[in-house]
């Protein structure tokens, strides 16, 4: 689940209040994550919730990530393709 900034902020502020325990219950959150805010917030002050979390790749990295992406798509796609042949030659021993 993703939760705004301001509510994050105001999460973390009700949990200074009344405890970590009590403001997860109160406001439906798990406790670990009202924790971790509380972590974030902690180390890195004004900055704690900017953005949505995920890292901006370059163009570069964004092309390696892709190749990477693709190379180990082609092997799942190569380790389904033997387990569909042992699948078979399995169950053609089964029917003997």
């Amino acid at each position: 689940m993703s939760y705004e900034k301001d509510f994050k902020e105001e999460a973390v502020k009700l949990s200074d209040e009344i405890g970590v325990k009590k403001a997860s219950t109160q406001l439906g959150i798990p406790y670990y994550t009202l924790a971790e805010w509380r972590r974030k917030r902690n180390k890195y002050k004004s900055n704690a919730f900017i953005g949505s979390g995920h890292k901006q790749l370059s163009g570069d990295e964004k092309d390696r990530r892709i190749q990477e992406l693709e190379k180990k798509n082609v092997e799942l796609e190569q380790a389904n393709e033997i387990l569909k042949d042992a699948l078979g030659f399995f169950a053609k021993d089964r029917r003997k």
